[in-house]
């Protein structure tokens, strides 16, 4: 270490030299390029070598600089790396990043989450939604290496299981029913398409090879005509969701996700027929051998949490 000359002065030059600029530099490390040019003058007169060759505007740099160069940005690549893996670890215990489909981190996850809290105080569960969690085929190749690169810990699932190297769990089958506002349509209605409101599709569910939707349900009750109906497509379950709630259509829903609005009377299932969709939510992580205690616990009360029937 008594080798090294000031590591300001350094990491000043590594800048300077990497945007052969000095009011680069000093934009950069939010400096004026006074403080820059300081820093390097400093570095040169304590390594007895040139570093820069001044012009009018603008500076280049010297034979010393250019050969250094490459390896002090490296250098400071590692203690970058080497800061951030300090601060990941005073993290570590308590800090866990979770991916799961819209619909199900906003009705499912959410509504439980103080549970989780109740459990381990301790932790920051840094919650995102995502169409990225739906698989739209079977083998869709989403293993270790993905959930590492986006820096997921624990993810659920919208897909068929066939997760490399994940230990898929499956938490919840995909069944869904026809439902509306409370009084809005009957049954009969529906199966005639008499006065019958309009569609919601959302088109999560168009996403996949087997598909799932207002089609496939008519054809389970032995019909497939559609035609009559307005259709009224939507990005994703929660719109569809919104606008079912709002009274301006029938949605296909999951009884497991949107029980708050069925017991509390914002949603009633007009048909108590299922379709009985390929796909299901699964939780996955990086597995037992590598994957942070703390993403272990959220997986295991992920499969607890999934017998509790109220949120």
């Amino acid at each position: 270490m008594s080798r090294l000359p000031p590591l300001i002065a350094l990491s000043y030059f590594e800048v300077a030299a990497r945007t052969k600029s000095f009011a680069k530099a000093a934009k950069e490390l939010h400096v004026t390029p006074a403080a820059i040019s300081h820093q390097v003058k400093a570095l040169e007169e304590y390594l007895g070598v040139e570093l820069f060759v001044r012009h009018h505007r603008r500076v280049s740099l010297t034979p010393a600089a250019r050969a250094s160069l490459p390896e002090l940005h490296e250098g400071f690549q590692v203690l970058a790396d080497a800061v951030d893996k300090i601060r990941l670890y005073g993290e570590e215990r308590r800090v866990i990043t979770v991916c799961a489909e819209p619909l199900f981190a906003t009705k499912w996850i959410v509504p439980r989450l103080h549970r989780f809290y109740a459990r381990c105080p301790e932790a920051e569960v840094r919650l995102q939604a995502s169409l990225h969690s739906v698989d739209q085929a079977r083998g869709s190749g989403f293993g270790v290496s993905q959930l590492k690169r986006a820096g997921i810990d624990v993810s659920v699932r919208l897909g068929y299981g066939d997760y490399e190297d994940l230990e898929p769990q499956c938490l919840m089958n995909l069944d869904l029913f026809p439902m509306c506002k409370p009084g809005m349509v009957s049954a009969n209605e529906i199966m005639a398409s008499s006065n019958a409101p309009p569609l919601l599709c959302d088109r999560t569910l168009a996403r996949f090879e087997d598909l799932c939707g207002w089609r496939e349900w008519f054809r389970q009750q032995g019909g497939e005509d559609l035609e009559s109906f307005k259709v009224l497509q939507f990005g994703n379950g929660l719109l569809a969701l919104e606008t079912a709630v709002s009274g301006q259509g029938l949605l296909l829903g999951s009884k497991e996700l949107l029980h708050t609005e069925l017991d509390s009377g914002k949603l009633e299932v007009v048909i108590d027929h299922p379709l009985r969709c390929a796909q299901a939510y699964y939780v996955v992580s990086a597995g037992l051998n590598i994957e942070r205690p703390i993403a272990r616990e959220f997986r295991e009360w992920l499969l607890e949490e999934i017998s509790v029937p109220d949120a």
